[in-house]
């Protein structure tokens, strides 16, 4: 095995992150806001707000950081990621500032044809309060089979009836180029020849790009896009979009405060993000 149990419980370097109502905009367009009035907001400095997905950004250099990390014998061409749950903490999000990410490894699992790797961040304001919390998951393919622990099961499944609300959008064929202007440089997104070397036919969206257009769909549709409404989102990522493909987004209302959800692509009909729910406030 690749990757170094020991691993478990390492601290990673702090992260600072400075940031603009520019890479607030930015990161809004990247995921494909803007397209209704009821979204300029998230796109226009003037009465700008963050979009909560937005969260995922200040740490994600962290993620990357893995690759190449002593006791992480592992190749770049072998992640995916795999899982995602993020929390705001503080709101509103300020549109400008300076954060910074504290990032630790928390669990291997052995997944049988990969290990998932979890990483859990806080991530504080200049004051200490923590704005953020994420846990990503990193599945390296071809890393498990170890006899490790499994993990816990993803859980959150649809009810077995129709959606209360489905949600369609449409991703633009160069929306990875603008997504990774947010800070996910990773070639698999913009490189048709390092994504034919990790077994696609073409660059693939990123993951967390997805996710965004599918938290856009459950903003829209259960809190009328006020981000001050939306506390937590968990998602597990099942299959790759291709840029320009339509993100379908399926929801359920699971009590009071919870939106259980999948999204997957109009045009192959393949699930992309599975086991996912949205906590309100």
């Amino acid at each position: 095995m690749a990757i170094d149990l020991k691993v478990v419980g390492r601290e990673l370097p702090t992260l600072e992150y400075s940031y603009t109502q520019r890479d607030v905009m930015l990161y809004a367009l990247g995921v494909g806001a803007g397209e209704s009035p009821e979204e300029l907001k998230f796109v226009y400095e003037n009465g700008l707000e963050v979009l909560p997905t937005f969260g995922v950004v200040p740490p994600f250099p962290a993620l990357m950081g893995i690759v190449g990390m002593e006791g992480f014998d592992v190749s770049l061409a072998s992640l995916l990621h795999g899982e995602q749950y993020m929390e705001i903490r503080r709101h509103p999000v300020p549109t400008e500032g300076v954060l910074t990410s504290k990032p630790r490894i928390s669990a291997v699992y052995d997944k049988g044809k990969g290990a998932l790797v979890e990483m859990e961040v806080d991530t504080v304001d200049d004051k200490g309060n923590v704005v953020y919390f994420n846990r990503f998951g990193s599945f390296f393919r071809g890393e498990g089979g170890f006899g490790g622990e499994k993990g816990p099961e993803p859980g959150h499944e649809p009810p077995d009836r129709a959606p209360d609300k489905v949600s369609s959008m449409q991703t633009l064929p160069r929306q990875a180029l603008i997504y990774r202007l947010s800070g996910d440089y990773n070639p698999l997104h913009s490189d048709p020849a390092f994504a034919a070397m990790a077994g696609f036919e073409k660059p693939i969206l990123h993951g967390l790009c997805s996710f965004g257009f599918a938290a856009r769909a459950v903003l829209r549709e259960w809190c009328g896009n006020d981000p001050n409404k939306f506390k937590a989102i968990k998602v597990r990522f099942s299959r790759p979009v291709f840029p320009g493909e339509t993100i379908v987004t399926e929801m359920w209302q699971d009590g009071e405060d919870k939106i259980i959800f999948q999204a997957k692509t109009a045009e192959r009909g393949q699930y992309c993000i599975t086991n996912a729910a949205v906590w309100l406030k």
